[in-house]
């Protein structure tokens, strides 16, 4: 059984619109740069994307008080809207700028945590003023079971002398997955290991076993049969376990890894047992820590030069831009080389810079999207992408002088799609923009409009088919023309029905059919394995019906 959701948002989504200087169509295999407001544009995504992003990145204003961001929500209720004009920007006087930026984040948290997948995680950037609100409401969302860790980031070295308190000198990203248990879940990368990791590994026997360093082989967890003296066979010294603690492995174990020389006993013989761990044999690669270090990922003043040397422009860049390492972190530690990778409140394009590095050094085929609802949102955060594409001729950075290489398709947000819109006929959407936005609303699913059925000779035929699931065949008898839909020329009829059934039938199928009007009672279309939804009142239906499969 399947069943037919109810839409879960507001019937007013935007679509996205490509930029005239972009006059390829939209291809959902491409990465995306959007301007325009990030709620309706996650909306807009929802279509195409929903359950399929692997990893989200975003960096939200910290709502310090100094930032003077304005809540630009378009809400229907006049008290809110007179309550959230009532101080804008948003500023520090503001005594309820905390509710305000709560209301600003859950309704994107939530589009945020729909396109998420099922194995996916999201991080997110803030500082001590939002930190303890967002766990908050992120325990709300994405469940508190599903918390992963609160990553501490050394954002800078120098003290801030006239520090009223501290010198704050560290954010946070916390880490939310969008499912830790069940068959599909996430599961962390390990990092790459470093050099300054492998020098650990001194030691050489001239065996052929390679490098190794020394390593503990006591274990607190106490088992008596572990708990036996170990004899020095060259000295005869004996050494017990510390007190309440036993070896890590048991006595036949220990005299076998003794007879192989892999037990240390120190540089002059007479040190306590150590077991020697070669570096052949320990995991390649290292298991992520919660404090990262500005020497490992960079600092605010690090991503400031780097957007300086991409501009060369002293008034370009952002007061706290984030390095590309803290991003490049975030996607070795979450991502494969096929993912795609959200990031909605974009700044200055530094995710879908941190992309094309990691793509170029691995190989890999990850895709960005990236939305920002500012206007620089083409000459800063597009623009700081192209430029890193093509190469950046003073950078430090090898590759990136030599280019990035890659593309990425900039879009702005169309006319939503409304029921007013629909009914007045002033703002029709395009055929393969209504197909994928009623198969998200009705079942859920997330699929490239490329794949849609939708060219113009199956627009026009007698049946509308545009998608066929595994259970499913999925029908809109629809054209972009007010008149055409007002008229019977849509309408779901016995001939179309008839033809409908036995394409269903041939594909061991039911068939789910949007259209106009229908000239045939339900009851009758059940028995042909048909459900009608209407034209334009599906758009705001709030029941769900069950179809047998």
């Amino acid at each position: 059984r399947i069943q037919i959701r109810s839409c879960v948002y507001p019937p007013h989504t935007n679509v996205l619109k490509n930029n005239p200087d972009t006059p390829e169509s939209h291809n959902t295999d491409s990465n995306l740069i959007i301007h325009g407001d990030n709620l309706h544009a996650l909306k807009a995504l929802l279509p195409a994307y929903a359950g399929r992003i692997k990893c989200i990145y975003i960096d939200p204003p910290y709502n310090t008080g100094n930032e003077g961001w304005i809540y630009n929500d378009r809400v229907n209720s006049p008290l809110m809207r007179e309550w959230i004009n009532k101080l804008t920007p948003i500023d520090g006087e503001d005594l309820e700028r905390h509710d305000k930026w709560l209301c600003m984040m859950w309704p994107r948290l939530q589009l945020l945590h729909e396109l998420l997948a099922d194995d996916g995680a999201i991080f997110i950037s803030i500082d001590d003023n939002e930190q303890h609100h967002l766990r908050d409401v992120m325990d709300e969302v994405f469940d508190s079971e599903n918390f992963v860790t609160n990553i501490i980031w050394q954002k800078k070295n120098s003290p801030q002398n006239d520090a009223k308190y501290f010198s704050d000198n560290h954010d946070f990203v916390l880490c939310y997955a969008k499912n830790l248990s069940g068959s599909v879940r996430w599961q962390r990368n390990l990092l790459p290991r470093t050099e300054r990791y492998n020098t650990r590994f001194k030691f050489d026997d001239n065996n052929g076993r390679g490098p190794w360093a020394p390593g503990g082989i006591d274990v607190k967890t106490y088992m008596p049969s572990y708990d036996y003296p170990i004899t020095n066979p060259k000295t005869g010294q004996i050494h017990d376990p510390p007190q309440g603690a036993c070896w890590r492995f048991n006595r036949e174990t220990m005299d076998e890894l003794i007879a192989e020389n892999r037990i240390y006993f120190g540089k002059d013989g007479n040190g306590r047992p150590l077991l020697k761990r070669y570096l052949k044999d320990v995991q390649q690669g290292i298991v992520p820590l919660t404090i990262w270090s500005n020497d490992e990922v960079g600092s605010n003043s690090v991503a400031r030069k780097t957007v300086l040397q991409i501009f060369h422009d002293q008034s370009r860049p952002f007061d706290n831009p984030k390095p590309v390492g803290i991003i490049d972190r975030i996607l070795r530690i979450a991502t494969g080389p096929d993912d795609i990778v959200l990031d909605s409140f974009a700044g200055s394009g530094t995710t879908a810079h941190a992309v094309l590095q990691l793509n170029k050094e691995d190989g890999g085929n990850r895709k960005f999207i990236l939305v920002e609802c500012e206007d620089y949102a083409d000459n800063i955060t597009a623009e700081r992408v192209r430029r890193v594409i093509k190469g950046v001729p003073n950078a430090r950075d090898a590759s990136l002088r030599e280019g990035l290489g890659g593309s990425f398709t900039y879009c702005t947000l169309g006319k939503p799609i409304t029921m007013q819109g629909m009914l007045n006929g002033q703002n029709l959407p395009e055929y393969s923009a209504l197909a994928s936005y009623l198969l998200h609303c009705a079942t859920g699913m997330s699929v490239n409009p490329n794949s849609l059925a939708t060219n113009s000779h199956t627009q026009n035929n007698e049946t509308g088919f545009f998608y066929e699931s595994e259970h499913v065949r999925y029908h809109l008898l629809y054209k972009q023309d007010i008149e055409w839909l007002r008229d019977d020329k849509g309408a779901l009829n016995y001939e179309r029905a008839k033809i409908i059934s036995k394409y269903a039938e041939d594909a061991g199928r039911s068939a789910v059919v949007f259209a106009p009007m229908r000239y045939m009672s339900q009851s009758d279309l059940t028995s042909m394995h048909i459900t009608f939804c209407q034209l334009p009142y599906e758009l705001t239906a709030s029941r769900a019906q069950a179809l047998e499969a």
